[in-house]
């Protein structure tokens, strides 16, 4: 019978922590902000790999970008916005065309995305899509499908939370599922429709990549945001079904934005 006990109660554990694409993960919410937390920490404490911007040296870029992130974090679709914690860093890189976003809800978007996209439509569908992975637990699913149910209890239950932070770190380079991120670009759409963005961009962003094929931009993204079947039909079929409106145009505002970046350029 003692044996019993803890299986039963890992069990309810386990099932408790449901998440919203029905897989299971062991993490609760909470568990999700400690570990983005120790992440957060790791990632400020490693310049060399992820040259942070600092915040207080560029005041108007966050005030610029948290503005798009607080638009899309007032929609009524997200499940834990006052669970997590929304920080929103810059990594200061015209060479990596990426952003991400740790459990707990730690958003890390680089210089050279920025660059890249065509429109503060498109950044917003990027944001909105990583905060999607965040307010859906994707990570710590993944944590748990990467490294088996063994091992990641045994983490969390144990006191090497160092070794469960390197593992989440180890995660940042690895692909989502395809459902994964279907459900990102879904829950994304549903976001950008409670805004005065157009949801249509966060398509178009997605078709030019679709185009320009095995060029830096669209292989760096994709390497870890594989891309779902007929995705850009799929993201478009998902505005029509939202009633999205067309949103306002943002060309003006992102040019401000892009003027706001550091000048990286060498002689």
């Amino acid at each position: 019978m003692k044996k019993i006990l803890p299986l039963v109660f890992a069990l309810i554990t386990f099932a408790s922590c449901q998440s919203r694409d029905g897989d299971f993960t062991i993490f609760s919410p909470e568990e999700d902000l400690t570990l983005g937390n120790q992440m957060a920490a790791a990632i400020d404490a490693d310049p060399e790999n992820y040259p942070i911007l600092e915040p207080a040296k560029h005041p108007k870029l966050y005030k610029h970008l948290e503005g798009i992130r607080d638009k899309i974090l007032a929609s009524d679709d997200l499940f834990h916005r006052n669970d997590f914690s929304w920080q929103l860093r810059v990594i200061d890189n015209d060479t990596i065309y990426n952003a991400f976003c740790t459990p707990g809800g730690y958003i890390y978007v680089y210089t050279g995305l920025i660059r890249y996209v065509e429109s503060e439509d498109e950044l917003a569908g990027i944001i909105g899509h990583e905060i999607a992975h965040g307010d859906l637990r994707h990570s710590t699913d993944q944590m748990t499908k990467t490294y088996g149910l063994k091992v990641v209890m045994g983490l969390l239950t144990g006191t090497d939370g160092e070794l469960l932070t390197s593992l989440g770190i180890n995660l940042l380079g690895l692909k989502f599922s395809r459902s994964d991120e279907e459900e990102a670009d879904e829950y994304a759409v549903k976001y950008l429709s409670d805004t005065d963005y157009n949801p249509k961009a966060f398509a178009g962003f997605f078709e030019r990549m679709e185009k320009e094929g095995g060029s830096m931009g669209p292989l760096q993204f994709l390497s870890t945001h594989p891309n779902p079947e007929n995705r850009v039909k799929k993201i478009n079929d998902f505005w029509v079904l939202e009633g999205s409106k067309e949103g306002a145009d943002h060309q003006k505002s992102f040019k401000q934005l892009v003027s706001l970046l550091p000048d990286n350029t060498t002689f």
